[in-house]
């Protein structure tokens, strides 16, 4: 009988390997968004781009759980503005410096997501998602009625400080750099995640369960692992946001935004690696650019989920992953 603490750490071999053309065509990608992150400032709005990178990086933690990990949940909003709030109040109440307090969110959202997880990941399917649900709306009526949080007014004007003692972000295009650099490292640290052993036993947990089980692999504690990661990363997001846009309020910790990042990563393409990018973008684009239709904004949203359900179930990345049979 094999030894099952070997199994512990031996991948199950994924249905389809990654080829060295599939890496090749993943470092044209990075190199490709490197050069993109670069530009981009020259031609868009800083700020719009800073709002689009938060975002992709939220949408990334999330898929990270969703489409490796098989786990949909409800309640990602709680680790994201749980840690905005934090990133928030550790840099005007505390003056701490901008790196100090975004990890101070950060690691708000890891012990949250610890403690959530554990609860959650006890059921499975629908009841899975409902308990996400419940404890991130806990959360919410926490943020509504806590001192520290600000209430309906949220907590303003945080000060961006200066990074290092000595890198002064108040200048939009430095700030920039400091959000496009996270979201990088954000985005590197996934796919490494993804291609690691730990990575392909996630994926042997989403599409076999119980043989993952039958192999000896302990499910339970890879789940909890993957939602920690996950609600840290979401975290990371939250806080690097706060920071960004001087604000941390309830519509961070509120329901529509886990429908939101749900939304995000079904339009760009659930389980493919880059797909949450493409979703961000498109919905924050749409967000921005058509807010003088006001509420008819979601209903636009709407109709956009509906026709990529409709026409393309991949997700948009993953209808070009399709086309070129390549992983994306």
């Amino acid at each position: 009988m094999a030894d099952t603490a070997a199994l512990d750490v031996a991948p199950i071999a994924a249905a389809r390997p990654e080829t060295r053309d599939d890496k090749a065509v993943h470092r044209t990608v990075f190199t490709g968004l490197a050069v993109a992150l670069v530009l981009a400032p020259l031609v868009f709005y800083p700020v719009f781009l800073m709002k689009v990178l938060c975002f992709a990086l939220f949408a990334l933690a999330f898929n990270l759980l969703l489409g490796y990990g098989g786990l949909l949940s409800f309640g990602h909003a709680a680790y994201f503005g749980m840690a905005s709030y934090v990133s928030a109040y550790a840099a005007k109440i505390w003056g701490l410096a901008p790196e100090l307090a975004i990890l101070a969110g950060t690691a708000t959202a890891a012990l949250l997501g610890l403690v959530f997880g554990a609860l959650a990941i006890r059921r499975q399917g629908i009841y899975f998602s409902m308990i996400t649900l419940a404890l991130a709306q806990m959360v919410f009526f926490f943020s509504l009625q806590a001192k520290f949080t600000g209430g309906e007014d949220g907590i303003q004007a945080v000060p961006r400080g200066n990074l290092f003692g000595a890198i002064s972000l108040a200048d939009d295009r430095v700030l920039y750099a400091l959000v496009a650099v996270v979201f990088f490292g954000g985005m590197l640290l996934i796919y490494r995640i993804i291609h690691s052993p730990f990575g392909q036993v996630l994926k042997a947990i989403r599409d076999n369960e119980p043989r993952a089980v039958s192999l000896g692999y302990r499910v339970n504690q890879y789940k909890l692992a993957v939602f920690v990661l996950s609600a840290t990363l979401a975290g990371l997001a939250g806080a690097t946001k706060a920071l960004v846009f001087q604000l941390a309020s309830l519509t961070d910790v509120h329901w529509s935004m886990s429908g939101e990042v749900v939304l995000m990563t079904l339009v760009g393409g659930m389980g493919t690696v880059f797909g949450p990018i493409a979703g961000a973008l498109v919905i924050v684009t749409m967000e921005t650019y058509l807010a003088q239709f006001g509420a008819w904004v979601t209903v636009i949203q709407g109709a956009v989920f509906v026709l990529c359900v409709l026409l393309f179930r991949e997700g948009i990345l993953g209808l070009f992953a399709r086309i070129l049979k390549k992983p994306l």
